[in-house]
């Protein structure tokens, strides 16, 4: 059994789970929790011209020896009103180390499905520069039914390019739409077995 924000609240307060210090009523209370877990779409960005449908699901993406510094990237899709999407197809592709795409076959590309819980996590290596665009960068194209469309790219904080101020600088990539692209990145493990760790969260707007 599901129930509304104020049907909640009330059971809370019968129940002695909430003890309400305020004279406003139940319904602003409600309203007011809803519009607190509202979440601001995910801006978009241009689909790029190395798209490739039918790539394999893996959530692994880098090869034992692969060059680069591996990236752990996850995620949760979410809608706007802060629920999760379960039933999201998530596709994401990227360069390698060297700033190449895999144009003949499907290395850093995959499709997933993250299902009821709407996360996803890939193991990946930092993307390099290539001469087409100014920034490292991963793409993101992600469906679900009744969502719209959304195709974006995620972008690493410590790109040179913002040399340490991606606040400032993050125009200079004309294709970076919103510094909220612009994701931080942790780097975790001993200096033999460092990663970079970045979150990426996803919000679709609703048909």
């Amino acid at each position: 059994m599901s129930f509304t924000r104020r049907e909640l609240l009330e059971r809370c307060a019968a129940f002695g789970a909430i003890t309400l210090a305020t004279s406003i009523p139940l319904s602003s209370l409600a309203y007011a929790w809803d519009e607190a877990e509202k979440k601001v779409p995910t801006p978009a960005c241009e689909l790029g011209p190395f798209y490739k449908r039918q790539a394999p699901s893996t959530s692994t993406l880098r090869a034992p020896g692969d060059a680069g510094m591996p990236l752990a990237l996850s995620g949760t899709i979410y809608d706007v009103r802060g629920a999760v999407v379960p039933d999201a197809k998530l596709e994401i592709w990227q360069t390698d180390n060297l700033g190449h795409y895999d144009i003949e076959g499907y290395r850093y590309r995959t499709v997933l499905e993250p299902g009821t819980k709407a996360g996803y996590a890939i193991e990946t290596v930092m993307p390099g520069h290539y001469p087409q665009r100014v920034c490292q960068h991963v793409h993101y194209l992600v469906t679900a039914p009744g969502h719209k469309p959304l195709i974006t790219q995620m972008y690493f904080a410590t790109d040179p390019v913002f040399d340490g101020n991606p606040d400032k600088n993050y125009t200079r990539d004309p294709l970076i739409t919103s510094r909220e692209l612009v994701r931080p990145v942790m780097i975790k493990g001993e200096a033999k077995q460092i990663t970079a760790v970045v979150n990426f969260d996803l919000v679709m707007e609703t048909l």
